[in-house]
């Protein structure tokens, strides 16, 4: 999983999502623009969506690190199954 900055807002899931050297915004699944900047990015998708009412600053917005997501991959390997006493 990429680093990603995330806010739920009325109109949607909005995410500022690192991609290389860029900053990719997206709500839900429709992406808004690409900027050099997470805060670039963050003005952009205001601007774009006034309506959703997005926080000014990126301390406000969940903040995800690139390997946050590791452990939640699907995996092929068979589930571990607990036997239970009694």
């Amino acid at each position: 999983m990429l680093a990603q900055y995330v806010y739920p807002s009325k109109t949607g899931l909005f995410r500022i999502i690192r991609h290389g050297r860029q900053w990719r915004v997206l709500s839900d699944d429709r992406e808004i623009g690409r900027h050099e900047t997470a805060e670039a990015a963050l003005i952009a998708a205001r601007i774009a969506c006034p309506q959703a009412r997005l926080p000014g600053e990126l301390a406000q917005w969940r903040y995800l690190p690139e390997l946050a997501l590791a452990h939640s991959r699907v995996t092929r390997e068979p589930a571990l199954r607990w036997r239970l006493t009694g």
